[in-house]
């Protein structure tokens, strides 16, 4: 799975890589594939298993075990861990660069773990990068850079793949095995966006308040967190629903969940 610094590639993801580093300390991340393209896909499993709902039922088993979560939480968890993972690239993509991976269902492959974390996701070499005109990579004449006109357009390509061709038929098959509201899965979508920008930061261009309400805005999902001061004044994220990790046996309540304690 390592990506040599000098793939071909590769090189349209290096901005994200980058931002991905400078967030987290490093390039081995629990939940991403080195340098995120997969060069071997043996024991992976493409997106697309999850999204027709193949495989769900065996993702939905995992997380039950690993947490004793009833079917409920499980979903909302296993949810809530897939789609953070699936964000971080496209949204670091988009704030660092303009550079936005479209990540549709046949592009994702996953792995799911037997020990920590629940699942690993990687993208395939041919996935699609849509980049400005302005972006250099516009007149490298690779096969998988996609320019478009602008910003609105690249907004709308982020959009059609994350969300149309990819999460909302996702959420639909697991509504179909499990009884879990949309608002709470959407609620992670949104958590998850906003602190993803908010870890990287300090390495992104821009204001973090408006490049989230921008990203939010995009893929519909505004009304379901809440941007507050933090202690010592900087942006925290306040959820306005549960991924209901306060209903396992080891009850979890995550910080600016919508369950407060005493």
């Amino acid at each position: 799975m390592t990506v040599l610094v000098g793939d071909r590639a590769a090189a349209p993801l290096a901005p994200v890589t980058a931002s991905l580093r400078a967030a987290f300390g490093t390039d081995e991340l629990p939940g991403l594939a080195t340098g995120l393209l997969v060069t071997d896909e043996t024991g992976w499993t493409p997106a697309t298993e999850l999204v027709d709902g193949t495989r769900l039922p065996e993702l939905l088993a995992v997380t039950r075990q690993r947490w004793g979560a009833t079917p409920h939480a499980a979903a909302a968890l296993a949810w809530k861990s897939y789609t953070y993972w699936l964000l971080l690239p496209v949204v670091l993509g988009w704030a660092s660069a303009r550079r936005v991976p479209l990540l549709r269902p046949s592009d994702v492959l996953v792995r799911f773990e037997d020990h920590r974390p629940l699942l690993t996701l990687g993208m395939r070499r041919s996935t699609e990068i849509a980049v400005l005109p302005s972006d250099p990579l516009a007149l490298s004449g690779l096969p998988e850079v996609r320019v478009v006109l602008g910003e609105a357009e690249l907004l709308a390509a982020l959009r059609a793949s994350l969300l149309d061709a990819h999460l909302t038929p996702m959420l639909d098959a697991l509504q179909q095995q499990v009884r879990v509201g949309a608002r709470t899965l959407l609620g992670s979508v949104a958590s998850g966006v906003s602190h993803g920008v908010l870890r990287a930061a300090d390495a992104l261009p821009g204001g973090s308040a408006e490049t989230i309400g921008t990203l939010l805005d995009t893929l519909g999902v505004a009304d379901l967190v809440d941007l507050v001061p933090g202690p010592t004044g900087e942006l925290t994220v306040q959820r306005k629903t549960c991924c209901l990790a306060f209903t396992l046996p080891q009850p979890k309540v995550c910080a600016g969940c919508c369950i407060r304690t005493a």
